[in-house]
């Protein structure tokens, strides 16, 4: 899997937004235990997963009111 750079491009939203969420999510499942190693063995990448992920709506966040 590559990243998916055409729903990036086509992406409407706050683009800064979902690309902080796509790292803390990938920071998170690169820690040993965490899932990104099941990613990996399905020939995987963990940023383009996560960021695929996000592009679907598939992880959920909240903005901060900092």
């Amino acid at each position: 899997m590559s990243i998916p750079l055409n729903k990036l491009i086509d992406y409407e939203d706050n683009i800064y937004q979902i690309t902080c969420v796509a790292i803390k999510e990938a920071n998170i499942l690169s820690n040993p235990g965490c899932g990104g190693e099941e990613i990996e063995k399905n020939n995987g990448k963990i940023v383009s997963e996560v960021l695929t992920r996000a592009l679907k709506g598939e992880i959920h966040f909240e903005e901060s009111d900092e």
